[in-house]
């Protein structure tokens, strides 16, 4: 890592890529301190923080904003659900498949629509928030002024707070280094961990936890963190053989390579899907159980750490897991490329033989992944009742992915500029020689 830094210095490009994805981050982190206008933020505070569990899942996605009712209480979120919404519509739309295979320009107009969809759920969500401030039973001291004016004007900043969001992570995606709903993600989870530390910190005055058990907790902590870089680093090698070809005037003799398949080949996405999906009804149960209380225990009964969470969280887990891979990865493609380049696997023929083969391995390799994510993230509910703090397993994982994700960003910059300045030593070299030999 120490060489990475001392090698960054010589690569200005990385440098600058660096420094606006930071600043980028930072001008988001101001703007959760932004309060949304009519609305008492201590109040609302106050009452969340006697209401279930999924308002922490919430508030820990949003980094501190829905506690706080800032402009960005939402976060990214519904730009998380739409693009959820239209990775499911391309498989059932064939308007929508064609568009995915059209390459480069496809791509930019199903972005186009996701962003539509994001202004579309930010306006529900947004509604959906001020006409619950207003009817639940601390309505009257968290609303300073009710009606309709308060709702127009609460819909209006939450939706233009949502929208910037999702312009800052393009930015990041498109100037910066990494993926920028990510890094958001990211960044949000992270400015919780010091409340998080004194939290735990202070219990440990009180009495509430020993010495030992909070080093056991920072113990298995690292164990986690170390199972999850494991897991993620983790690949099946599948080699690909090249006969003896002749190209041109040339010919080239038999040599090996290696096709690549991670354990893990969704990333962080299945858990951020699986809870973004999950976040939706729980929300709506908590907003509607003060005027039907039946709400109440459907809210109860979606909270995180609750056995029917875990379970539908591990279900959605798994399903993305196979859905995400199937929309990357496709072995048809794979393997008609292996074999227009002559190749082949070791026992195996060439093109329909070597796709089934491929899609065989990636199915027991992404039930492996699938078991390893719905762990990781499963796992650390069991902690809800110990501790009483939120110690989710999909934060865990999301913070050690998007770091891992970044750094190999940052190397690959690295080795790029370095393969550019090797380059361009050489072709200094040829023209010093050509010109001495004139």
């Amino acid at each position: 890592m120490s060489g990475n830094l001392v090698n960054s210095s010589k690569a200005p490009e990385l440098i600058k890529k660096l420094w606006i994805t930071a600043g980028i981050l930072a001008v988001y982190r101001m703007g959760v301190f932004v309060p949304t206008p009519g609305v008492n933020a201590k109040a609302l505070s106050d009452f969340l923080s006697e209401g279930a569990n999924i308002f922490g899942l919430f508030n820990a996605f949003s980094g501190g904003a829905l506690s706080r009712f800032s402009i960005f209480a939402l976060g990214i979120m519904p730009y998380i659900s739409s693009s959820i919404i239209f990775s499911l519509l391309t498989v059932v739309s064939e308007k929508l498949s064609a568009l995915q295979k059209e390459g480069e320009l496809g791509r930019r107009k199903i972005n186009q629509y996701t962003r539509y969809g994001t202004i579309v759920l930010a306006i529900i969500q947004g509604y959906g928030i001020a006409s619950w401030l207003q009817s639940n039973p601390g309505g009257a001291h968290i609303v300073e002024n009710p009606g309709m004016t308060f709702k127009l004007l609460t819909v209006v900043t939450l939706t233009a707070g949502t929208c910037f969001i999702m312009w800052l992570g393009e930015q990041i995606s498109q100037r910066g280094i990494g993926n920028g709903s990510s890094l958001i993600i990211f960044a949000s989870i992270v400015s919780g961990f010091p409340s998080v530390i004194s939290g735990l910190w202070q219990q440990m005055e009180n009495g509430e936890i020993s010495g030992a058990g909070l080093f056991f907790l920072a113990l298995l902590s690292l164990l986690a963190i170390a199972y999850i870089v494991f897991f993620e680093r983790a690949q099946r090698r599948i080699p690909i053989h090249h006969a003896k070809r002749v190209v041109g005037r040339k010919m080239f003799g038999a040599s090996m390579q290696f096709l690549p398949l991670k354990i893990n080949m969704a990333g962080v996405i299945p858990p951020i899907f699986a809870s973004s999906i999950l976040l939706f009804p729980g929300t709506l149960a908590q907003f509607l159980k003060v005027r039907y209380p039946q709400a109440a225990e459907l809210a109860l009964w979606l909270s995180p750490g609750t056995w029917p969470y875990e379970t539908l969280y591990v279900i959605g887990i798994v399903f993305f897991c196979y859905f995400y891979t199937a929309i990357q990865f496709n072995p048809d493609d794979v393997a008609e490329n292996v074999k227009k380049s002559g190749g082949f696997v070791p026992g195996i023929r060439p093109g329909k033989n070597t796709s089934e083969y491929i899609d065989r391995v990636l199915v027991r390799l992404t039930t492996v992944g699938a078991a390893y994510i719905s762990f990781v993230c499963v796992a650390p509910f069991f902690f809800l009742n110990s501790y009483h703090i939120f110690l989710g397993g999909t934060s865990l994982l999301i913070v050690v992915g998007v770091a891992m994700n970044f750094a190999e960003q940052v190397q690959s910059h690295l080795m790029a500029q370095q393969y550019e300045g090797f380059m361009g030593d050489r072709s200094k070299t040829r023209r010093f020689k050509g010109r001495s030999e004139g």
